[in-house]
């Protein structure tokens, strides 16, 4: 089955030191665009994090600190990525929860602008989930029939997380062959970021997600408490998230100039 979209869909997979979206980084990307005509093309990058790698994590991927220290920092590919990936969809192997916050920290701390809110994403393991219940290994060799070699290889999960997508359009009649359908399934809470910090209510309101000041408006928090911008700032969020808030910020102070004038 080819894929029914109207603009190239990236699907990629990231190795990292480590699982914390805010500080750890990427040791390798590989990235599979997929175009409406069906033509493929795929670039793998392998990165210095510049950071140590997690014991933990070299046991999953086997990429160590040893490897790394000759390759290219992602501040030197960033804008390579940037480019391959521009005025594409994603998708990706829980990447809503991990790979699209993680990639989304590496270009800011690069300086790297990259307008993600453009982008639909589908997470193939959010449809495997709430269809089987299953590991991408298992969703492979469910969907497919196939053994997963070299699983933890990012053009590996790549390639198969590309070919489950295919055979669970195939498989259930319910899910529609369209990126927004897709996109629209595999989202379970829109999120004005992609941490979860910020989420949107029914009318397209930002609001907090977290703390004493959950489920309300961000901008009646700014309002009323004026310190707990500046306590986000300097605190361990992620930067993506600071971004947002920082565009919400701006947005009250053009507002009351307008306002005022």
């Amino acid at each position: 089955m080819n894929l029914n979209i109207s603009k190239p869909l990236v699907f990629f997979d990231i190795e990292a030191t480590g699982l914390n979206v805010n500080s750890d980084r990427i040791v390798e990307i590989s990235i599979l665009k997929i175009h409406p005509d069906g033509k493929e093309e795929n670039h793998t990058y392998k990165i210095n994090p510049t950071i140590p790698i997690e014991h933990s994590a070299s046991k999953v991927h086997g990429i160590t600190d040893e490897d790394v220290k000759d390759w290219p920092k992602f501040t030197e590919v960033a804008p390579q990525i940037a480019q391959f990936i521009k005025g594409c969809n994603m998708a990706g192997y829980n990447s809503n929860k991990f790979d699209i916050p993680l990639l989304a920290e590496e270009f800011i701390r690069a300086n790297v602008d990259v307008d993600f809110k453009k982008m639909k994403f589908v997470d193939v393991q959010v449809i495997f989930f709430k269809m089987e219940q299953r590991t991408l290994k298992a969703a492979y060799k469910f969907y497919c029939d196939k053994d997963l070699k070299d699983a933890h290889s990012a053009q590996s999960d790549t390639y198969a997380t590309y070919e489950v997508l295919k055979s669970q359009l195939e498989r259930y009649p319910e899910l529609k062959n369209d990126i927004n359908f897709l996109a629209d399934y595999t989202t379970q809470t829109r999120f004005a970021d992609f941490a979860g910090r910020l989420c949107y209510d029914d009318k397209g309101v930002e609001l907090f997600n977290f703390g004493k000041y959950k489920g309300k408006p961000v901008v009646e928090v700014f309002e009323q408490d004026k310190g707990y911008y500046n306590w986000m700032m300097n605190g361990d969020f992620p930067l993506y998230t600071k971004k947002v808030l920082t565009a919400i910020k701006l947005g009250m102070a053009f507002k009351n100039t307008n306002l005022s004038q």
